[in-house]
């Protein structure tokens, strides 16, 4: 059964993104960050000590076939693990934490106009607590809207913890989010509704 909760200027879904897709509007932009079919919950030491074994939600990758389709700016994290078009757009999270037993960055495949950029920005401590296996830092996607300074519309049709929603309260731009389990379905609600009272934070 499909959830919809409206906070401000976002409108968040819980639910299976393929069936709530056909029935939304045109969106400007799309920035997701979609399971990679890496079974993070069994193979990386801090989602499994962190609680998150036995989430199947990264068994199988995302059908992102979609998005290709739509005809609009992308921007997708783990672009690496799918078939997508040659680019030479990539961004590049550089994590700063060399020799670590994780990845050292991550890259996001886009289909913007421009050549390859990074951003260094330390995984630790991210706004609000790590909450999610993959949540990205609120800062990293900053970077990732600033790239897309005339999409007013943004979707993030794999919401995991909300980031992007929170990104998208800050920098005043209109936000949809789908996501399929309850657990950070709940989560994204708290932390764009956070984002939200505080009010526009504008470049």
């Amino acid at each position: 059964m499909i959830e919809k909760v409206v906070i401000g200027n976002a409108t968040l879904y819980c639910g299976d993104c393929l069936e709530i897709l056909p029935t939304l509007p045109k969106v400007d932009a799309v920035v997701t960050d979609p399971p990679y079919g890496i079974n993070i919950n069994k193979s990386n030491r801090l989602s499994i000590s962190r609680g998150h074994v036995g989430e199947k939600w990264d068994e199988i990758p995302a059908d992102i076939d979609w998005i290709l389709d739509m005809n609009c700016p992308a921007i997708i994290w783990g672009g690496n693990y799918f078939k997508l078009p040659p680019t030479r757009c990539f961004l590049i999270w550089d994590k700063n934490n060399p020799e670590r037993d994780f990845a050292d960055c991550e890259m996001a495949w886009t289909n913007l106009d421009g050549v390859a950029r990074r951003i260094i920005q330390r995984p630790m401590n991210m706004d609000g607590g790590k909450v999610h296996p993959t949540q990205k830092p609120v800062r990293v996607i900053d970077w990732c809207l600033s790239f897309l300074r005339e999409s007013k519309l943004i979707l993030d049709s794999y919401m995991g913890s909300g980031t992007t929603g929170v990104s998208c309260a800050n920098l005043g731009k209109s936000f949809i989010g789908i996501e399929r389990e309850r657990r950070y379905f709940d989560i994204a609600c708290e932390r764009i509704a956070a984002a939200q009272s505080q009010g526009r934070l504008f470049e």
